[in-house]
């Protein structure tokens, strides 16, 4: 026996969800996109996060087609990040929270942010000028 839904218009089974879907880049942790001479760049953002590991900060959530509860606003310790996710923990309540990267729209930290180097390469290094 076959079940059908019944359709929008358009096609769309009409139990379908109609706000905007986001979707997170898969990317191999430790992979970058790499530039003419070899430099590679891995600024992603749960590469930065990782960095800041153990750091207190402010993380600023937006939940598209929620009417309850569209903006978040997290205060916690950085225990890790995944290429999709971000776990942090409240110190003054205990709580931990698993947050999806895809809701993330800026974090504050109150102090200064850790950022990964990027190598550069000996020969883009030498084009370089320097003022003093």
């Amino acid at each position: 026996m076959r079940v059908s839904r019944p359709q929008q218009p358009g096609g769309f089974p009409a139990n379908m969800p109609s706000g905007p879907s986001y979707s997170v880049p898969v990317v191999p942790i430790g992979t970058g996109q790499k530039f003419a001479g070899g430099a590679v760049e891995e600024s992603f953002i749960e590469n930065i996060i990782r960095f800041n590991k153990g750091k207190l900060g402010t993380f600023y959530f937006t939940y598209q087609g929620n009417s309850k509860w569209n903006a978040m606003v997290y205060h916690g310790r950085i225990e890790t990040a995944g290429r999709d996710h971000l776990i942090i923990s409240d110190p003054s309540s205990g709580k931990r929270y698993l947050l999806m990267m895809a809701n993330l729209d800026w974090v504050e930290f109150g102090e200064r942010i850790n950022y990964p180097q990027s190598a550069i390469s000996p020969d883009i290094k030498a084009s370089l000028t320097t003022t003093e």
